[in-house]
C-alpha cells in the first residue's frame, strides 16, 4: 500500500479529496420538512437572516395535508412561518391576511412575516438553537421536531386565536390572529424597548403569561430565553408541522427581539427541560458532532501521510 502510494501522487490527492469530502458532505447541511395538517392551504414564508444565503425559494403554497422539504447549507441561520388566507394570481402576484411579507408575491425575496404572525426560528452550526415564537403574535399553531434522539420537541398547539384576550384580537375567518401586547399598545414596557430594553427591566406582562399558560415552551416575551430556547447536535434534520394534532404533543413558546441565545442564558437540551428549571442547571460546553467528524477527517488525512514516510 505503501509503495503504491508513494509512486502514485495521484492516488494520494484522490484519497485526500475522498475523505475531507466524505466528512464535509456529512455536515454540509440539514432538511427541513413542512407539513400542513390545517383545514386548507398555508403559504410558508421563508427569511435568511443576515449573513445567510437564501434557500432554494422564499415562499411557497402548502395544500392541506401537503409536506414539502427544503435543504439549508452548514450555519445556516433563519425563521420559517405560514401565511393564511392568502389570494394569489395566475402570475403568482397577491397577498395574505395574515403573515404576508408584503413582497406582492409568493415568493417574499428577503421581506419577513407582518405580525401578528406564530415564527420558526433556528441557527446551526455544531450545536443548532431552534425555538417557537408568540413575540410577534400568533396565527396558528405550530411545532418543530428533531429528528435526532433526544432533542425536545417545541412548539405551541394551542388555539390562542380561541383564547385571545379581546384587545389583542386581529381579523376574522382566514384572517384571524391574535396580536402581541407590544403591537397592540405600543410602549416600551410591553415592547422591551428605551428603559425596558433589557432582561433586568422587562418582566413578563399579564398578556404574556396568556400565551406562556397555552404554550410553554413557546416565546411570550423578548427575554423569554431560559425556558423557550431549544438546543441540538449539529446535522440534525427538522420538521415543522403547521396545525399540529394537539392529542399527545407536547406546547411551547420563544422571542424575536433577542432571538438567538445569550452566553448566560439556560438552553434546553433534551426532554429534562423541567426538571433543568427546578434544578437551575445550565448545559455545560460539550463536543460537538461536527467537531468530532472534522477530527475524524483530519486523523484519516494525517494517516494517508503518514505512510509516505
Amino acid at each position: 500500500m505503501a509503495s503504491l502510494i508513494s509512486s502514485s501522487p495521484a492516488v494520494v490527492t484522490t484519497l485526500l479529496f475522498l475523505i475531507l469530502s466524505f466528512f464535509q458532505g456529512a455536515v454540509a447541511g440539514i432538511t427541513f420538512t413542512f407539513t400542513n395538517r390545517c383545514g386548507g392551504t398555508v403559504w410558508p414564508g421563508v427569511l435568511a437572516n443576515s449573513g445567510s444565503s437564501p434557500l432554494e425559494t422564499t415562499g411557497f403554497a402548502l395544500a392541506a395535508g401537503e409536506a414539502r422539504s427544503l435543504s439549508a447549507p452548514a450555519g445556516w441561520s433563519g425563521r420559517f412561518w405560514a401565511r393564511t388566507g392568502c389570494a394569489f394570481d395566475a402570475s403568482g402576484k397577491g397577498s395574505c391576511a395574515t403573515g404576508d411579507c408584503g413582497s406582492g408575491e409568493v415568493e417574499c425575496r428577503g421581506r419577513g412575516a407582518a405580525p401578528p404572525a406564530t415564527l420558526a426560528e433556528f441557527t446551526l452550526g455544531g450545536k443548532d438553537y431552534y425555538d417557537v415564537s408568540l413575540v410577534d403574535g400568533y396565527n396558528l399553531p405550530m411545532v418543530v421536531e428533531a429528528a435526532a434522539a433526544g432533542c425536545p420537541v417545541t412548539g405551541c398547539v394551542a388555539d390562542l386565536n380561541d383564547r385571545c384576550p379581546a384587545e389583542l384580537r386581529a381579523g376574522q375567518g382566514a384572517a384571524r390572529a391574535c396580536r402581541s401586547a407590544c403591537e397592540a399598545f405600543g410602549t416600551p414596557e410591553y415592547c422591551c424597548s428605551g428603559q425596558f430594553g433589557n432582561p433586568d427591566t422587562c418582566r413578563p406582562s399579564v398578556y404574556s403569561q396568556v400565551f406562556k399558560a397555552a404554550c410553554p415552551r413557546s416565546y411570550s416575551y423578548a427575554y423569554d430565553d431560559a425556558t423557550s430556547t431549544f438546543t441540538c447536535a449539529g446535522g440534525t434534520d427538522y420538521s415543522i408541522t403547521f396545525c399540529p394534532p394537539r392529542a399527545g404533543t407536547p406546547n411551547s413558546q420563544k422571542a424575536t427581539k433577542d432571538p438567538w441565545p445569550r452566553p448566560n442564558d439556560v438552553q434546553l437540551e433534551g426532554d429534562s427541560w423541567l426538571a433543568s428549571l427546578a434544578t437551575g442547571e445550565t448545559d455545560g460546553a460539550t463536543p460537538t458532532a461536527v467537531a468530532s467528524l472534522q477530527l475524524q477527517a483530519a486523523l484519516a488525512a494525517a494517516a494517508i501521510i503518514a505512510l509516505l514516510v
